[in-house]
Order: C-alpha cells, then sequence, then structure tokens
C-alpha cells in the first residue's frame, strides 16, 4: 500500500510506526522542515519538504498527483483535518468531504447540527444583529469558530459586553457567541467504526481550558464508567454523523448532573490524553485510528495497569519574555504515590511562543496515577495548587 502522511502532529504523539509496517507499505511524510525533523532516523520512508513561506495545502497539491498512486492520505492533527479533505480530493482518494468534516471542526456548525436532537448545548450566536440581544443574560463566552487550546476565547460578564467585542474584532464572521454553562468540564475519548461508538473514557478538568491561555495549569483525571456519560457520548457522535477514527468531546456537567454539550473533534485528545489512554485501556488512540482508516488489524492492546491516570501541565507561553525562571515542587508531592513522572524543563531551556499542551515545551508536566480516581483528583489538585512556575527577578 502507497500511504501518504500529512505530518504536522509530534511523531512521538503519533508513532506512526506502531500501526504501519514501514517495511512492507510505501509510506510518504510531507510537512514542514521542523516536523520532519522530528522522525526517527532510521524509519524507512520518503520525507517531502514543504517550504515554510508556501501556503501548506498549496504545498502539499503541488508536490502530488494522482500518478503518484497513492492508495490513502493520514492526517492526525487538527490542523490538518480540512487539508486532507483537499488532498484526498486531489487524489482522487475517498474519504469524509470537506462538509463533513466541517461539521465536526466549525463550533458553530456542531451546534447547529444538533438543534432538535435532544442533545443539550449552549444556545449561541454566529451573526450577531446591530440591536437585537441573544435569548440569554449573565455570563457570555466570545470564541473562535475554529481553533484549539482555547486560544482566543473569552468569557465576558454580561451580553452587552460580549457584543461590544464582538464587534470590534477584525474578523467579526470567523467568532461567534455563546451562553455561559456553569459546572465541570469533562472529555470523552475513545474510538468510531462504521457511526457506532466502540469505547470511550471519560475525564474530568482540572481548572479549565480557557484559562490556561491566563497562566493557569490544566489537567484531567480519568473517571469511572457512568452510564449516563455512555449514552450521551454516543448520542453526539450519531447525531453529527461521525463515521470513523477517533474522537475528543469536550461537555459540561451542571451541578444537577446533566450533560451540556461542549464542542467536539474527530481526532485524538492533546496533552497527556494518549498516554493515559494506553495505560488505562491498553490502546494507542493514534494506532487504532490509523487502522481504522487503512482497514488493516490493529496493534494488540498493551495490558492496562488497573490504574486511573491523569496529567497536569503548566504553561510557561504567557512568561516571555523572560529568559529566566525557577520551577519549585514540594518534596511531599515529588515523593507522593500518585507520581508516574514529573517533567520539568532544563535551565535555560527557550520557553513556547505559543500556547501549548506538550510536556517536552511547558515548565513542568506531571503523569500521575491511582487505583482510587478520588485520590488521584486530590493530588492534582493539589499539584495545581502548590507547584509554583516564577519568573526570575533580575539582580
Amino acid at each position: 500500500m502507497r500511504i501518504l502522511v500529512i505530518h504536522q502532529l509530534p511523531y512521538r504523539k503519533a508513532d506512526y510506526a506502531r500501526a504501519v509496517d514501514h517495511g512492507r507499505h510505501e509510506v510518504t511524510y510531507i510537512g514542514r522542515r521542523d516536523r520532519l525533523a522530528d522522525l526517527p532516523p532510521g524509519l524507512e520512508c520518503r520525507r517531502v519538504e514543504i517550504p515554510a513561506d508556501e501556503d501548506f495545502v498549496e504545498g502539499v497539491i503541488t508536490r502530488t498527483s494522482r500518478d503518484d498512486g497513492y492508495d490513502e492520505v493520514v492526517s492526525l492533527s487538527e490542523f490538518g483535518v480540512l487539508a486532507v479533505c483537499r488532498v484526498r480530493a486531489h487524489l482522487g482518494i475517498e474519504g469524509p468531504t470537506l462538509e463533513q468534516a466541517e461539521r465536526v471542526h466549525d463550533k458553530v456548525r456542531m451546534k447547529e447540527n444538533l438543534l432538535g436532537s435532544g442533545v443539550r448545548h449552549p444556545r449561541f450566536l454566529r451573526a450577531p444583529s446591530t440591536g437585537v440581544l441573544p435569548p440569554w443574560s449573565g455570563k457570555t463566552v466570545l470564541k473562535p469558530r475554529r481553533g484549539t487550546c482555547s486560544e482566543g476565547v473569552r468569557v465576558f460578564p454580561t451580553v452587552r459586553e460580549a457584543l461590544a467585542a464582538h464587534r470590534g474584532l477584525d474578523d467579526p464572521e470567523s467568532f461567534e457567541l455563546e451562553e455561559y454553562i456553569a459546572g465541570d468540564i469533562l472529555h470523552a475519548d475513545g474510538l468510531v467504526r462504521d457511526g457506532r461508538l466502540l469505547h470511550c473514557v471519560v475525564s474530568k478538568y482540572v481548572n479549565k481550558p480557557v484559562d490556561f491561555a491566563h497562566g493557569i495549569p490544566l489537567g484531567s483525571h480519568q473517571i469511572p464508567p457512568d452510564a449516563r456519560h455512555r449514552k450521551f457520548v454516543a448520542r453526539v457522535v450519531e447525531v453529527l454523523r461521525i463515521e470513523s477514527g477517533s474522537f475528543h468531546l469536550e461537555f459540561f456537567e451542571t451541578p444537577e448532573g446533566e450533560p451540556v454539550f461542549l464542542e467536539i473533534a474527530n481526532r485524538m485528545g492533546g496533552a497527556g490524553v494518549v498516554t493515559a489512554h494506553l495505560r488505562h485501556t491498553g490502546i494507542h488512540l493514534p494506532s487504532h485510528e490509523i487502522a481504522l482508516l487503512l482497514g488493516t488489524a490493529p496493534p494488540r492492546p498493551a495490558a492496562p495497569t488497573g490504574r486511573f491516570h491523569g496529567w497536569l501541565v503548566f504553561p510557561g507561553h504567557h512568561l516571555r519574555p523572560h529568559t529566566g525562571w525557577t520551577v519549585t515542587v514540594p518534596p511531599q508531592l515529588r515523593d507522593h504515590p500518585c507520581v508516574d513522572r514529573i517533567h520539568t524543563l532544563g535551565p535555560g531551556a527557550e520557553l513556547p511562543d505559543h500556547i501549548t499542551y506538550q510536556e517536552w515545551l511547558v515548565p513542568v508536566a506531571v503523569e500521575a496515577s491511582h487505583r482510587d480516581p478520588d485520590v488521584l483528583a486530590g493530588f492534582l489538585q493539589e499539584c495545581a495548587a502548590a507547584i509554583s512556575v516564577r519568573v526570575e527577578e533580575a539582580a
């Protein structure tokens, strides 16, 4: 089989060789120079570079053709969701259409498709009219219709303040207004085949993704299976017509215990989700997604640990342009029985200049687990409160 990989995701996250026998198949990786540089040196494949000053999708299209004989295109990144549709069409390969991809990429389209389905979601406005107030009051969220890591998301105390901010945007049509929902934020991660939910694991966030941009640590921990959650997840998958692959669904749980849809992506979750999922279930989400796409047998699952797993990352982008910082991890946390790993950037390491959850790029990342999910949750919350990342004061 000839396989084209649109390589935008760090290799260590995808680990393509788990699912693809590079000796048996002809594999071509196409991407920017820095991304191609992270491929293992001995990986048997062809590498095609897209220059940094060239439009990425156009670069892929101009360097490929139907004569290349590709049988399938693999793209695991959120940033490749729409790109892969155009590339498949260019190469004459069947797959989800652009309209299908937008259904789980554009946050307005997601909620529009849920209307009348019985799945509760925040009320929203895609294009507020002058002088017309939304049909809700109080806190209001202004967010980009596309994107990840809650980048560009703002919460306002009132509808009027959110409307004023929306009117001041350079590109208001790329944003939406959404009512604020109180409650915990959970995420479900799993696999879909032929439109049917195969399995999923639900986790609860430690702090809120929107606050990460402002310097607040973010994490999550797995929770025990709940039939209400699985029913909700299966219904969302059904209504939004997700046919195959992995998914990352975020939803609220109100104080009354009602699930409320937030957003979904037809790809694996970021940060520590893949590792935590692998350890808890034995299933490596990227490998199983690739196997579903290629129609090949998935890797044999590893042995589950029998523990609930979680992660916590501390942002560093908000500390720039400072070049020095100090990390303080209390000894009782380093030696805690929940700790699997605490990773810190080395002295003088460069902080990221953008919002990222990648554990090797942030100042501190914690991987933790325990047989009791409540103990795990308490430990991660303690870490979020007690670990500090501070800019060094000039002498």
